[in-house]
Formats: structure tokens, C-alpha cells, sequence
């Protein structure tokens, strides 16, 4: 999640909710009479597992993905480096984007202290960023790949791979800054011993999120997603145009599960990055019924593309199933035919 969609509250521990009914969230105090279907318990548990289910594969398919590409030499290429580098940012958008959004959307408060108000937000914005820039570079590298000539330039070294993803994340933690600059972490007193922590967005003047947003919309999604665009229509021009050799298959193999993850990215983050939009060029948004639960929606969908990729690497890469099947032999989890061990 690459912005905070609606303000955060935690309830101070002077107060706590009664045996017999829930505590009021921060959205309630401020915005009495709305319709809020994440209050109600079939919702709730919908959640949870919704959430549960993308933070399980999220995280487990994606150190997955990491594990198999330093652990077999034949999967140390640089194209691979790239994607674990995608892998550990889908990752840390696992980690750090799904369960402290579960924990707010469910409660309507925030639970996490001030230092964390200022953090979180940004390593968020961090890994996602990381996420859509990395897309860019293997895309880039792809192309230079294919156009090369044999007298042409160089393959990239591994050092000069190193340094791609150094930069990447340094851009990246730059652009996300401001979602650490501007914000606010403060206590609103509302009845002697009750009050609620409030961390939100503060920018210096009114309105001043819509640029950022607007930006972010740019940066995060349209330009990744026309660079990716471009860069492998390119691609597989060259390759149509070329002599269907050996290498040129395997390539065009790779090719494919590379163009079916930027359409995984197009699909599941469009949705989040328009309502983010409409937030910040129309504030009366926020004041829709059930505002939180399409929010709540919106980010599951995003969320999916973080458990899809490694999904896919498996499904259409025989190197990376080989790598997979064979981690899984290792650890006794599946027989040497592929199919799953009865005590696993």
C-alpha cells in the first residue's frame, strides 16, 4: 500500500470497550450515522481470511522464490537477481502493508505508537515502489537482452546488477519520504480519561495531497505500466522478426510469464490507485457508506499480485518448477513423482 486511505486511530488505555458491545473506532466519533459493514461479524471473518490467506502465500511464496534463485546456479542469472529482488518487495508489502491494515480496518484505531505512525507508512510506500520500478528494470534488461548483437554490448555484470538494485531502493525510499515528512501523530482528548491517538496524513496546506496523489498515481502505475508496455511489444517484435532458435524459445517462454506479471500488476492495483484518487480530488468520499469496506476491497485485489507472481514463475517457467519441486523433495513435503506426501 503505497498511501494511508483514511485516518488511524488508537483508543488510549483509560478507556476499554465493555464486555457487551464494541468500542467506538475514530471513523464513528467523526463521521456519526455512516454505514460501516466492517463492523459486522460475517464481514469481519471475511477478512481475516482473506487477509490470512494472501499474507500466508505472500510471504511463504516469495521467500520460496528468493530461497531457489541463490540456491541453484543455474538460477543465478541476472534477469533472476531482478525478480528476487521483486520477490523480497512483494514480500515486505506482505509483511508490512496487509496485517497492519487488517488490524486497522477491523478495530478503528491505531495500535502501533508513534514511532511507527512515521515509519510505516513509508517503508510501505518504499516496498511498493520497489515493486513497480523493478518490474521496469527487467523489462529494460529483457529488451537489451533480445536486441543484443553478438558484437553488441556486454551482458550485465553481476556487479553492475547489484548496483541496479541498490538504486532501485534508494529511489524508491526517496519517493516515499513524504508519506514520513507529512503526518501527524496526535492524542484528541474526548471525555475525562478517554482519548484517541490519531496518525494521518498533514500536509501544509489544503489540497495538498492531490499532487502527491496524482503523482504517485504516475509514478507507481501509469509510467511503470506504459514502460512495460513498450519495452515488450518491442521484445516480442524482435523475436517474431528472429529465427525461432533453441535460445530464442526459451526466451520467448520467459517473455510470456514476464508479460503475464505486468498484466497481474496492470489488473489488481488499478482499482486501489483510482479510489485513492477520488479520495484526494473529492474528500466527500470518505463520507460513502461502507467507505472502509470498498477500501477493504480494493486493497485485497492490490494485495493478490503479491502471492500471484511466485504462482506463476512455477506454472510457467520450467526452471523455476524444477527449483520448486525440488526444495520440496528436500524437505520430505512431496515424493520423487511430484505428488503430495500423505503425512505432509
Amino acid at each position: 500500500m503505497g498511501r494511508s486511505v483514511s485516518v488511524q486511530a488508537q483508543r488510549s488505555s483509560a478507556s476499554q470497550p465493555s464486555a457487551n458491545r464494541m468500542a467506538p473506532t475514530w471513523d464513528e466519533v467523526v463521521y456519526p450515522g455512516l454505514v460501516d459493514s466492517t463492523r459486522l461479524p460475517a464481514v469481519r471473518v471475511a477478512l481475516i481470511l482473506a487477509y490470512g490467506t494472501i499474507i500466508t502465500l505472500g510471504v511463504a511464496g516469495n521467500a520460496l522464490v528468493i530461497h531457489v534463485v541463490f540456491r541453484f546456479r543455474r538460477l543465478r542469472t541476472v534477469t533472476n537477481f531482478f525478480i528476487a529482488n521483486l520477490a523480497l518487495a512483494d514480500l515486505l508489502v506482505a509483511s508490512l502493508c496487509l496485517p497492519f491494515t487488517l488490524v486497522y480496518t477491523l478495530h478503528g484505531e491505531w495500535a502501533f505508537g508513534r514511532v511507527l505512525c512515521f515509519v510505516l507508512p513509508c517503508a510501505q510506500g518504499a516496498a511498493v515502489h520497489v515493486s513497480t520500478i523493478t518490474l521496469n528494470v527487467i523489462a529494460v534488461d529483457r529488451l537489451r537482452s533480445v536486441a543484443r548483437r553478438p558484437d553488441g554490448a556486454p551482458r550485465m555484470s553481476r556487479w553492475a546488477c547489484a548496483a541496479v538494485v541498490a538504486i532501485t531502493w534508494v529511489v524508491s525510499a526517496l519517493l516515499a519520504s513524504p508519506l514520513a515528512i507529512f503526518r501527524e501523530y496526535a492524542i484528541f482528548h474526548l471525555a475525562p480519561g478517554e482519548s484517541i491517538r490519531v496518525c494521518a496524513e498533514k500536509w501544509p496546506e489544503e489540497g495538498g495531497s492531490t499532487p502527491y496523489s496524482l503523482a504517485m498515481m504516475l509514478l507507481q502505475y501509469s509510467l511503470p505500466l506504459a514502460v512495460n508496455m513498450g519495452a515488450y511489444t518491442c521484445i516480442w517484435s524482435k523475436m517474431n522478426a528472429s529465427r525461432l532458435s533453441r535460445t530464442h524459445r526459451r526466451r520467448r517462454k520467459t517473455t510470456k510469464m514476464l508479460v503475464m506479471v505486468v498484466a497481474v500488476f496492470a489488473v489488481s492495483w488499478l482499482p486501489l490507485h483510482a479510489f485513492q484518487l477520488a479520495v484526494d480530488i473529492d474528500s466527500r468520499v470518505v463520507y460513502m457508506d461502507d467507505f472502509k469496506l470498498l477500501f477493504s476491497a480494493f486493497h485485497v485485489v492490490a494485495m493478490c499480485s503479491t502471492f500471484v507472481n511466485p504462482i506463476l514463475y512455477g506454472w510457467m517457467n520450467s526452471n523455476y518448477r524444477s527449483a520448486f519441486l525440488d526444495v520440496f523433495q528436500k524437505c520430505d513435503c512431496i515424493s520423487p513423482n511430484g505428488c503430495l506426501r500423505p503425512q505432509c
